[in-house]
């Protein structure tokens, strides 16, 4: 019975089929446009998410500042801060003919040059990195030295010294080392003969001046600028005239080192343990001078200004020089009164008497 009925129950559905095929085609067109329409909506709301862009990952690159220290007596670069508080010591060496070739001064600082007496130059040489190991021969001392020295807050090392000198450095304000009652930081040597003959080194210096508690020195220094040989060197050759042929002094430039060969007596100065000096800048001071009463020494004006003029990058700059009270730096000031900046290294400056002293240069 179950058989019979399956294609009777086929033939029904068949022929209903067959009646209302028409409205199964449309109920059929409507749902694939309904499926259609799902599907495009899913496909046009699909929200896709975009590759990231991968940006290579760099090492973040620290600014850091680096700090440079100059000595303020030379204007030289130097190794850190501690370096530029060193103490500055200004030796008095001797000049006379007896005395060359001097040691240590070509590794110095700062040179002074005046006429002690008898038109005899001596040097007041300041160290304050430099540190050479044979200094001299050491000489006496003048009032003016102690001057020039005071500016840089500088212990003095001397032998004794004029009475008005003496009786200026030994007044409390000054860092006195004088050979008199430091004896063990001086000896004599035996290849020469007194008063020619006294000399020091850095590691007896060093050792008086930490005892005494000269650790430091603040001061003023000289204004400083890197050096630049000129392309057109307008004074390559200099004539420095102190007193007599014996201290007069010539330079010859240098453009390629950018310094200045010294010579005197026409011959070249030499340091015998170092070779030729050769300073970054000479300055020629004139300066007014007199005799006094004391044994005959010179006297010269420290305080208050003058000419100069300063070789330096192979030229020739007319200056005016100026100082204000002992203890007060000199200042060298061009025709319109501005600072002139001096080229690091050593620089030496020679006090010309304005009456009897000359300087020419070509």
């Amino acid at each position: 019975m179950e058989e019979n009925k399956k294609p009777k129950l086929r033939k029904r559905i068949n022929q209903w089929m067959h009646k209302n095929r028409k409205i199964l085609f449309i109920i059929g067109g409507i749902l694939l446009v309904c499926i259609a329409g799902i599907v495009t909506f899913l496909i046009l709301s699909k929200k896709t998410t975009p590759t990231p862009e991968i940006t290579p990952t760099r090492a973040v690159e620290k600014t850091v500042e680096v700090v440079k220290y100059y000595s303020p007596l030379t204007g030289v670069l130097v190794a850190n801060e501690t370096a530029t508080k060193l103490p500055v010591t200004g030796i008095m060496i001797e000049n006379s003919p007896d005395a060359r070739p001097q040691s240590g001064i070509k590794n110095s600082g700062i040179v002074f040059e005046a006429i002690a007496e008898g038109g005899i130059t001596r040097f007041l040489v300041l160290y304050q990195q430099e540190k050479p190991q044979l200094i001299g021969p050491v000489r006496s001392v003048r009032s003016y030295y102690i001057d020039w020295a005071a500016a840089f807050n500088a212990s003095i090392a001397h032998v004794g010294g004029s009475s008005t000198a003496l009786a200026e450095v030994r007044n409390g304000n000054y860092r006195d080392i004088d050979q008199f009652f430091n004896s063990s930081t001086y000896w004599r040597a035996t290849d020469r003969y007194a008063p020619h003959n006294v000399y020091t080194s850095f590691e007896k210096i060093d050792a008086l001046n930490t005892a005494k508690g000269y650790t430091s020195s603040t001061f003023t220094g000289f204004t400083h600028t890197d050096g630049q040989a000129s392309e057109i060197a307008s004074a390559t050759s200099i004539n420095i005239n102190m007193s007599s042929a014996l201290y007069n002094s010539h330079y010859i430039y240098d453009k390629t080192t950018n310094t200045y060969a010294r010579s005197q007596a026409g011959e070249p100065h030499m340091d015998r343990e170092a070779g030729q000096i050769t300073p970054s800048v000479v300055i020629a001071m004139n300066v007014e001078e007199s005799t006094i009463t004391d044994d005959g020494h010179q006297n010269i004006i420290t305080i208050g200004s003058g000419k100069a003029v300063i070789f330096q990058n192979g030229t020739a700059i007319n200056a005016t020089w100026s100082k204000k009270s002992k203890t007060d730096q000199i200042t060298f000031t061009d025709e319109s009164g501005k600072n002139i900046p001096l080229v690091r290294g050593q620089t030496w400056i020679s006090a010309i008497p304005t009456k009897s002293g000359s300087v020419t240069w070509e």
